[in-house]
């Protein structure tokens, strides 16, 4: 029998990875997406004649349960939030109705609806926030330090409480930070890689960036789906950490992304005040040594790789829109 899943958040970077992946094992794949005037469907645009898009909202728990029942998932997977921590200061009850609230709706829904799916909670290492050890493992205390991140904290803390009492196979996966060519243009990583390509070909002449001693663990997100696929594959549900376990400063990112395009990035960085964000989170490093020991699990790109791959990628994109410009 064919395999169905659920993405929330399927036209986000993780959405469409994860998408490719199941495609690719054989899945019949549905994703809940908002209603937009205008779809931003442009990273599954690819895929679109293979999957099947269902209207629905995190904040509406009746649009969630109708998804479920006409899907009838084996495997649900919430990737969807309001998923920008600059953003969330400035919307922060938006950013609890949808990351907090919304992982709530979609396990009542589940519960009610395919209490028998296997379900998988997109939390984050910005649950850790000002970190009380380093590395970070499953069992690290949570400290949060903007909306977004205590946001996260609620939804997966209410995986596990309905794990718990309802036995459902609900896991959660605190991912670190992942990127690809695919990440949102207002995440530093790819506001770097944009601006190296723009710099590099005329288009911009400098960069203007927050903190740049702030150190994250980077991995790359095609990568990390795959660990979402291997919990919801395991016989127990459970919560991972999945990390590469090295840290590179934004300093560091942005150093190898203009090296890449044959730039020296000190002539073209600064930094902005009004990119510092209230409450800094400067250390993050993960320990997944869980994922590998029982999912089996292991990035197979490194930091290197993804910011070369990722300059190259808006370099290729910037220099197509030169060559339609002539």
């Amino acid at each position: 029998m064919t395999k169905s899943a659920l993405i929330t958040g399927i036209t986000g970077q993780d959405g469409s990875y994860l998408s490719e992946l199941l495609l690719g094992k054989g899945y019949k794949v549905y994703g809940l997406i908002r209603r937009l005037s205008t779809p931003n469907l442009a990273r599954i645009e690819h895929i679109l004649d293979q999957v099947e898009l269902i209207e629905g909202d995190l904040t509406d728990q009746s649009s969630i349960n109708n998804a479920l029942k006409e899907s009838q998932p084996c495997e649900v997977y919430n990737l969807a939030a309001q998923s920008f921590v600059a953003t969330s200061w400035n919307q922060p009850v938006l950013t609890g109705d949808v990351t907090g609230l919304g992982a709530v709706r979609i396990l009542e829904g589940v519960c009610h609806v395919c209490p028998d799916a296997h379900f998988y909670q997109a939390s984050s290492s910005e649950m850790f926030g000002k970190v009380n050890e380093s590395p970070q493992n499953e069992n690290s205390r949570f400290y949060p330090r903007s909306p977004y991140g205590f946001a996260k904290v609620y939804a997966h803390w209410a995986c596990i409480n309905y794990r718990e009492s309802y036995g459902m196979h609900a896991s959660s996966g605190i991912l670190f930070n992942h990127e690809s060519p695919r990440r949102g243009i207002e995440f530093v990583t790819r506001k770097i890689t944009d601006a190296v390509a723009r710099i590099s070909l005329g288009f911009a002449k400098e960069l203007r960036l927050g903190n740049l001693d702030a150190k994250r663990d980077w991995g790359f997100a095609g990568d990390y789906v795959k660990a979402m696929w291997l919990m919801l594959q395991q016989k127990e549900p459970d919560d991972y950490v999945i990390a590469t376990g090295e840290t590179h400063s934004v300093g560091e990112f942005a150093e190898l992304a203009f090296h890449e395009a044959g730039l020296d990035w000190k002539k073209y960085v600064s930094v902005d005040q009004k990119f510092i964000r209230p409450a800094e989170v400067n250390l993050l490093l993960g320990d997944a040594s869980k994922a590998r020991r029982i999912l089996g699990w292991k990035p197979e790109v490194t930091f290197e790789e993804l910011v070369k791959m990722m300059v190259r990628e808006d370099l290729k994109r910037y220099e197509e829109k030169r060559k339609l410009a002539k």
